[in-house]
């Protein structure tokens, strides 16, 4: 549909080409061809009776596997006021913290500088059950003894 006057196609190219670029379509519609394939719309009893049966057998599998508990190792700074605070008492305050899904690991006095030491110590948490907020929360709270604590590291099991 350009504007001008057609021209053979032998004004071009070769005198003896035959011209089909204006040839007529056989009178087929093109919008009744199915490019992927699927003839009939609807879902065959047999196809769904399978399918059912694939679901019903992943379902069952699924339910079997155990579920996965996501574990984290903490590495915990908690910090004193100063060089008079008995650290034995604080050590045994953090561990006097118990919960479902905490386990305490080892611990060490790691020096600050100035005669202060910091009690380092490990623990394995579960991340549903025992959050850092709520671990920060108990052992801030034995405000005799800790000024302060941080999550030295946090790994994921």
């Amino acid at each position: 549909s350009l504007p001008g006057v057609k021209k053979a196609l032998g004004k071009y190219g070769p005198a003896d080409v035959e011209d089909t670029t204006g040839a007529a379509t056989d009178g087929k519609d093109d919008d009744d061809i199915d490019l992927f394939g699927s003839d009939d719309e609807e879902e065959s009893e047999e196809a769904k009776k399978l399918r059912e049966e694939r679901l019903a057998q992943y379902e069952s599998k699924k339910s079997k596997k155990p579920a996965v508990i996501a574990k984290s190792s903490l590495l915990l700074d908690v910090k004193p006021w100063d060089d008079e605070t008995d650290m034995a008492k604080l050590e045994e305050c953090v561990r006097s913290i118990q919960a479902d899904g905490l386990v305490w690991g080892s611990s060490k006095l790691v020096p600050v500088g100035y005669g202060i030491k910091k009690l380092q110590i490990q623990c394995v948490v579960e991340d549903d059950k025992v959050g850092t907020d709520m671990l920060e929360e108990r052992i801030t709270a034995f405000e005799d003894y800790v000024q302060s604590m941080d999550v030295a590291a946090f790994n994921k099991i």
